[in-house]
């Protein structure tokens, strides 16, 4: 899930679609508009889910997706290896989700974590 918004409405901290990809927005910068033409901003993102660095450079009129980021907490059910089962605290709904690297939060049997979803898939924080 997505909306279309103008690039001159986005904040550094939010979210924007590059490539498919849901990513946080670093940093934003804008030029002065020109004789012929208009503003231009040069967006710096990182991957929510990759971490990888991206970037999009426009005038500021244009329409870019802005996704939905859904932060929920979780119940670890069980953890074998490096996957875990999380049962959603609202839905109870249980799935099975891989613990990456840049996880914040301790994952106990039976402890509670904070996970976030976007665009079909599903990240620890």
């Amino acid at each position: 899930m997505w909306e279309m918004k103008e690039i001159r409405e986005l904040k550094v901290g939010r979210y924007v679609n590059i490539d498919e990809s849901p990513c946080k927005i670093i940093s934003i910068s804008t030029s002065k508009p020109g004789k012929h033409g208009s503003a231009k901003a040069n967006i710096e993102a990182a991957d929510i889910f990759t971490g990888a660095k991206k970037s999009i450079n426009a005038p500021v009129s244009t329409k870019v997706q802005v996704p939905q980021i859904d932060k929920r907490k979780g119940q670890i059910v069980s953890i074998q290896g490096n996957e875990v089962q999380i049962m959603d605290l609202e839905t109870f709904e249980t799935f099975s989700m891989a613990v990456n690297d840049d996880c914040e939060s301790d994952i106990v049997a039976g402890g509670e974590v904070l996970y976030i979803v976007a665009m079909g898939r599903n990240k620890l924080l």
